[in-house]
C-alpha cells in the first residue's frame, strides 16, 4: 500500500515536495562544475607550464570575463558540494545533531563561497 496521494503521484512529488529539485539542481551543478573544473585546470596547466608567477596570475585573474568565470566556478562548486554534505548528513546523522550539522554546513559552504568570490573581486579589480 503507497502512502502517495494520487495527486502526489501524478506530480512525481514525494513528501518534501522538492526532492526532484534537488536532483536536478544537483545534476545542473556537477555540469557545471565538470565544464568549468576543465576549463580552469587546462588553464593552470598552460600557465604552469610556462613558468608562471604571482604576477601573471594576477593579470590572468584581471580579465573580466575569466574572473566571471571563476567566480561562477566557485559558485557552482560551493552549490554542488553544499547540496552533497547535505544529503550525507540527512541520511547518516540522526537526532538533534542532524538540524545543527545542516545549519553549520550551510553556513560554512556560503562563507567559503563568499571568501573566494571577494578573493577574486579583489584581484580583478585591483589590478
Amino acid at each position: 500500500m503507497s502512502r502517495v496521494t494520487p495527486l502526489g503521484r501524478v506530480l512525481g512529488l514525494g513528501s518534501a515536495k522538492e526532492g526532484t529539485d534537488h536532483f536536478w539542481v544537483q545534476r545542473v551543478t556537477a555540469v557545471a562544475v565538470a565544464v568549468l573544473g576543465v576549463w580552469f585546470a587546462l588553464s593552470l596547466g598552460g600557465m604552469i607550464a610556462d613558468g608562471v608567477l604571482y604576477r601573471d596570475v594576477v593579470a590572468w585573474i584581471a580579465s573580466p570575463v575569466r574572473a566571471a568565470a571563476l567566480i561562477a566556478f566557485v559558485v557552482a562548486l560551493a552549490w554542488h558540494s553544499m547540496l552533497g554534505v547535505q544529503v550525507v548528513i540527512e541520511d547518516y546523522v540522526h537526532g538533534g545533531l542532524k538540524v545543527a550539522a545542516l545549519i553549520l554546513q550551510k553556513f560554512v559552504h556560503i562563507g567559503a563561497a563568499l571568501a573566494a568570490c571577494v578573493a577574486i573581486l579583489r584581484v580583478a579589480l585591483v589590478a
